[in-house]
């Protein structure tokens, strides 16, 4: 069961990797093919794949392609001797147990001194990214301390018109980031300190990392999972070391997302406090900038009031000469008024005698164009009859011809039913000679003969005492009843409306079409033969 569970696992995780492998080379081809022609460093990884991709083929060849074929010649090699396994002296001289030793054992040595060179050359490449990786650290710690402990631009070029505020701000960031930086110094000396007690080897490390993380943290028993897994994968670590070991990477792995979550708090904390910086340094430039508008504002009014006062001054006899020139400027305009408006008068009555005139000739043209108009329908619909008749005529002849072409077909099938008639009735005559052939032949009985029949007793009422019905119907009938007929709402309606002499009247033709059933026809049912 643990072995299935295990099966589902790595090939869930062998399918995931196959997919980040395939997408990570689409990136990095696509990345390359780029940025080549922008950048000579790219052409040169371009062709250090080239050349790795040629080593890894020329390694295959001197080395994969060997063993497969070594192993394909073994595999032909038994079947031979299995099929000539009786044969012993054949055996002896076609086949050489030493030679093939040799061969296999001088195989093992190649590989053996191909894998010591591959072990050197990797051990060599991880101590040179082990030196990189050392380098790497050293100068990102260089970075965060510098990211933490240095004051932004921001804040360093902030215009502010008190000294002091911009100092006590760059204070309070100081102080925020030493906080910051004092708890990310406590979480890394605690990792190192996790690390440090960690006794295992790096590589038992890395298996045990990885194992665990190819089992989902939504799989049921993955603990027992992995457990099992590392196990087998670490022989030589005992349960309690792994359980051990787990815990310890747990509490590592905390402390980890303790640390993320402390940088992501930081940099929104440093976010907000620039943003804050900038606002308090925009409210203080605003309340100083109001301060020095206010102190020229008040100046600037002293100077106002009096140029105002001696304005005013001007502007009172300004006043009075004005309402003279305007009450002797109205008295123009009203004589000019008067005068305009007896114009305008006039030019009003010319105007309707005009306008009179205008609609006069207006009704008279009107008039002729509906004249004209009206002929020009009365010749339309005198064509659009004749092209009525002539259609009509075409219409009857169009009927004669179906209804001759439907005769014809009528004929046609009577015709067929004669002829499978006759057929038929030939039919029958081959089966009555035939039955005439196989007839059954009756016993001779003379007292049958004579003998009252079951029908004759029926009608003598001979072994029968049902009275005979006479108003008794003939057949049964399968229909509506009367009751069944009144309680249609329709009937209902148009006997009221006949009753009371509306029945052929608009009204009952209008309401009639619209009362529905007692019991609304299926849709199948109703017809579409008039919608056409």
């Amino acid at each position: 069961m643990l072995l299935k569970q295990h099966q589902q696992v790595w090939w869930q995780e062998h399918k995931r990797l196959s997919e980040n492998r395939q997408k990570a080379e689409a990136e990095i081809k696509t990345f390359l093919d780029e940025e080549s022609h922008k950048h000579n460093f790219f052409l040169d990884m371009r062709d250090l794949e080239h050349k790795l991709s040629k080593e890894r083929d020329t390694y295959q060849k001197n080395t994969v392609v060997p063993i497969w074929q070594l192993k394909e010649n073994l595999k032909f090699r038994l079947s031979e001797m299995q099929c000539y396994l009786s044969e012993e002296s054949c055996l002896k001289s076609k086949l050489n147990p030493v030679e093939m030793v040799q061969q296999i054992k001088f195989v093992k040595k190649q590989q053996k001194a191909i894998l010591e060179f591959l072990i050197l050359e990797s051990l060599a490449l991880e101590r040179e990214l082990e030196d990189y990786k050392t380098k790497a650290l050293a100068h990102s710690f260089e970075e965060k301390n510098g990211l933490f402990l240095e004051v932004p631009s921001a804040l360093l070029s902030l215009e502010c018109p008190c000294p002091d505020l911009k100092t006590l701000v760059i204070n309070e960031y100081q102080k925020l980031a030493s906080g910051y930086w004092s708890k990310l110094q406590e979480i890394d000396q605690q990792l190192k300190v996790l690390y440090r007690n960690i006794e295992w080897k790096e590589e038992d490390q890395w298996v045990f990392q990885t194992v665990i993380n190819q089992y989902p943290s939504d799989l049921q028993r993955r603990r027992t999972l992995y457990l099992d897994v590392l196990q087998r994968y670490l022989p030589h670590k005992s349960r309690h070391d792994l359980v051990v070991h787990e815990k310890a990477w747990h509490r590592y792995h905390f402390i980890r997302n303790q640390r993320r979550i402390l940088v992501l708090n930081w940099a929104q904390a440093r976010k907000a406090f620039l943003l804050k910086a900038v606002m308090a340094a925009a409210e203080a430039s605003a309340a100083h900038e109001t301060e020095v508008v206010l102190a020229n504002t008040r100046q600037k009014q002293q100077e106002i009031c009096a140029d105002l006062k001696a304005k005013v001054l001007q502007w009172k006899a300004q006043q009075e000469e004005a309402a003279n020139l305007q009450a002797a400027a109205a008295a123009r305009r009203k004589e000019k008024k008067e005068e305009e408006e007896r114009r305008q008068k006039e030019r009003e009555i010319i105007r309707r005698a005009r306008e009179k005139e205008k609609v006069k000739k207006y009704w008279a043209e009107k008039q002729l164009k509906w004249q004209e108009q009206e002929e020009k329908d009365l010749q339309r619909l005198e064509e659009l009859r004749k092209l009525m008749a002539e259609q009509a005529v075409k219409d009857r002849e169009r009927v004669k011809f179906r209804q001759a072409l439907l005769e014809k077909r009528l004929l046609e099938k009577k015709d067929l039913a004669l002829q499978e008639a006759r057929e038929e009735e030939e039919k029958e005559k081959c089966l009555e000679a035939l039955r005439q052939q196989v007839a059954v032949v009756a016993k001779l009985d003379p007292a049958r003969v004579v003998a009252d029949t079951v029908a004759s007793k029926a009608r003598m009422g001979v072994g029968t005492n049902e009275e005979f019905d006479l108003q008794k119907p003939l057949f049964k009938l399968h229909t509506y009843s009367e009751q069944q007929i009144i309680s249609d709402p329709r009937l209902r309606v148009e006997l009221a409306l006949r009753e009371a002499g509306l029945h052929k009247t608009l009204y009952a033709k209008e309401i009639l079409p619209k009362i529905p059933p007692l019991k609304l026809p299926r849709r199948d049912m109703e017809s579409t033969a008039f919608k056409m």
